[in-house]
């Protein structure tokens, strides 16, 4: 099995985890708050991880360019905007309607991936992506088909808008993390992914700040005094973005983000494991659709 595959698989975990965490302190902390929690605790995590790759295992640092460091500040700032787009998703319509449209993002970075990048997909994973894309869209309703039909007919609701434009900016994000990868020129899989991570984390955390500084400044005590519940989201967050950088920095990014559907599956685990609710046949048919899309893409690609 190529190592992309357990990583990818590894990062949508962990990323379920930091999104339930993070609906937790969203009682104590604003959307943009709850947002800069992410990259604050995970920054120091990500430059640790850097160090110890570096002082301890011997490697190097890749040369940095500049033409790197503009395509990672293009990352974070597409991240940061994706993010608040798709939790303004959530307020207008719900969170079905907000899940579905963003998960759109898998289809944006094959687009991406197919006429920008010079990386594109065989037939077969472009079915891959649709039939999961069809998955998530009846997990999203905990599958209710009726549900499915409304959400996908509502397309000019602003739900719905923000929710297709969150998932093209995702795509932006992942695009140019793949390609950032590319740009350095020396080290294994492992220092060039935790160095994209690690510069992009800290570009983040300083736009984040300055805005919150200028904008909603109680928020950066509200951060700091709610470290201890803070600090996980922040854990999971560097886990889970530094398993999508390495996996990026080995395959192409449309085939990543697109086994990264399989996060809707844990979602639905968890709910059938730890909260004892019994799933529908409807939520059964949406797994069965994720994974078979899943493994779709990789047969094919």
């Amino acid at each position: 099995m190529p190592l992309w595959i357990p990583i990818t698989v590894a990062a949508a975990l962990c990323q379920n985890i930091r999104t339930t965490m993070q609906q937790k302190i969203r009682g104590i902390l604003s959307v943009d708050g709850a947002n800069f929690v992410r990259y604050l605790y995970g920054a120091p995590l990500a430059l640790g991880m850097l160090a110890f790759l570096v002082f301890v295992t011997g490697r190097h640092v890749p040369s940095i360019s500049l033409h790197f460091l503009l395509l990672v500040t293009i990352a974070g700032v597409a991240q940061i905007v994706a993010t608040s787009l798709m939790i303004h998703a959530f307020s207008l319509r719900n969170f079905a309607v907000g899940t579905v449209y963003s998960k759109t993002e898998t289809v944006f970075v094959a687009l991406f991936a197919t006429f920008i990048a010079g990386e594109p997909l065989k037939l077969g994973a472009w079915a891959g992506i649709l039939v999961c894309l069809g998955g998530v869209a009846i997990l999203s309703v905990r599958g209710k088909f009726s549900d499915v039909r409304g959400v996908l007919a509502d397309l000019t609701h602003k739900g719905a808008l923000f929710g297709i434009l969150s998932g093209a900016i995702f795509a932006i994000a992942a695009g140019t993390i793949r390609e950032a990868s590319k740009l350095l020129p020396e080290g294994d899989f492992m220092v060039r992914g935790i160095t994209v991570l690690a510069c992009m984390n800290t570009i983040q955390v300083v736009l984040m700040g300055l805005y919150l500084f200028r904008r909603d400044r109680p928020q950066l005590s509200k951060v700091w005094f709610n470290w201890r519940s803070s600090i996980w989201v922040g854990i999971f967050s560097v886990l889970g973005s530094a398993g999508w950088a390495l996996a990026m920095t080995l395959e192409n990014a449309a085939l990543v983000r697109a086994v990264g559907q399989i996060e809707l599956v844990f979602t639905f685990i968890s709910s059938r494991l730890i909260l004892k609710e019994r799933p529908s046949l409807g939520e059964w048919i949406g797994s069965i659709l994720v994974v078979g899309g899943v493994v779709l893409i990789l047969v094919t690609r």
